[in-house]
């Protein structure tokens, strides 16, 4: 099974929609194998988005990202980072589809409610930083063990 890692930022936090994009992902057979609610530290925004780092809007994405906790998750599944991506629809939400989380939830590209991991490679590696392995949980789902 494949593991992404998904941040659910401060504007789907302050908005209220933690249970509707836990809700969207469930539905679609993904499972949450960790999730904790915590503030970003400077360390870790860095580390995040150290690539963005030399950008003019760095600081905004800074000042972003500590307004409020977020929810890190850790989601599995078959394709789980193809699937979450396409879930999650374009980082503009003005050029995400309609159904998709950013096309039905977000307003702005600074506020644009979800992250999701975009390779194997990224996956792997956002999952270290944000989680311990002991963070994170094995378990079949009651659906998988009645078919």
């Amino acid at each position: 099974m494949q593991k992404t890692l998904i941040l659910l930022k401060p504007d789907c936090v302050q908005k209220g929609y933690i249970g509707e994009v836990i809700a969207r992902m469930e539905k679609k057979g993904l499972k949450v194998v960790a999730m904790k609610m915590m503030e970003m530290t400077d360390d870790v925004i860095k580390n995040h988005y150290g690539h963005l780092a030399d950008k003019p809007f760095f600081p905004e994405i800074v000042a972003y990202m500590t307004m409020c906790p977020i929810v890190a998750m850790i989601v599995e599944g078959d394709d789980s980072i193809e699937t979450m991506r396409n879930m999650c629809g374009a980082t503009n939400p003005l050029e995400a589809a309609v159904g998709t989380i950013r096309g039905d939830l977000a307003l702005t590209i600074r506020y644009n409610v979800i992250h999701a991991s975009d390779s194997e490679e990224s996956a792997a590696a956002e999952v270290a930083r944000f989680f311990d392995a002991s963070e994170v949980y094995s378990y079949a789902k009651i659906n998988d063990s009645v078919l």
